[in-house]
């Protein structure tokens, strides 16, 4: 009975891991991100990524992060507990069972096309009625088309625009606007666009992809090249 219930709670906490995986699509999140970060939550491994950001900086995701963590701190007590108790009588596998097919039905019905898109209206609604621009994250409030960006563009020795004024290489038609420069701990906002751009400077941009691909060019495959090596590193370091 004790093994049967530690199976039927098992299957509880995955089903209960894929409903909160929908949600999170529901607000936007890309299913393998969301799956990814609501497994991290549930067992509180803590994985500090980027892609973390895009919760914490969410507050509807927020909210179901908190329950995550929650349910899967008193999760881990029920099975520890049901373990050690494996051959014990007392379990009510009856009742896990209903609450099993509760849950099968729940994410069945969210699975519904016509409730999935009501259900993404009225998150978007509670956002923009509940919440300030400067509570959203970039994502929600600046990207209009699949194709925007916000990124943090390194000028390093080699770059041909060291010497220029961002006013004479992005031209009017361009699809990109100049956020700041970062130059050390000071932030150029004012005159982001007169300024000559000297070695180390960070550009902040705002734009279309293949904009800034085409306008800086040798910048972003230093920067892909970059971003490529760290990954490595990174994966190197956690093996």
């Amino acid at each position: 009975m004790g093994f049967l219930f530690t199976l039927l709670y098992f299957t509880i906490i995955a089903i209960v891991i894929e409903i909160n995986v929908l949600l999170f699509t529901f607000t936007g999140l890309k299913k393998e991100i969301a799956r990814f970060q609501v497994i991290s939550m549930f067992t509180a491994t803590g994985f500090t990524t980027g892609e973390s950001e895009l919760i914490l900086e969410h507050p509807i995701r927020r909210r179901l992060s908190t329950f995550l963590i929650l349910f899967g701190a008193f999760s881990l007590a029920v099975v520890i507990s049901a373990i050690s108790s494996m051959l014990s009588d007392e379990f009510r596998s009856i009742e896990l069972g209903i609450i099993i097919l509760v849950l099968i039905g729940l994410y069945l019905i969210l699975t519904i096309p016509k409730l999935k898109r009501n259900l993404e209206k009225s998150f978007k609604g509670h956002l923009e009625k509940q919440y300030n621009l400067c509570d959203l994250p970039i994502r929600d409030v600046m990207y209009f088309d699949e194709e925007d960006i916000v990124i943090e563009l390194p000028i390093h020795e080699s770059s041909s625009i060291i010497g220029k004024k961002l006013k004479d290489v992005i031209d009017i038609e361009d699809d990109i606007m100049v956020l700041f420069i970062k130059r050390g701990d000071v932030i150029i906002r004012k005159d982001s666009y007169t300024n000559e751009i000297q070695e180390g400077d960070m550009l902040y941009l705002y734009g279309n992809h293949e904009s800034l691909n085409k306008k800086f060019k040798k910048e972003m495959k230093e920067l892909k090249i970059n971003r490529k090596k760290e990954s490595e590193t990174n994966k190197k370091n956690v093996i």
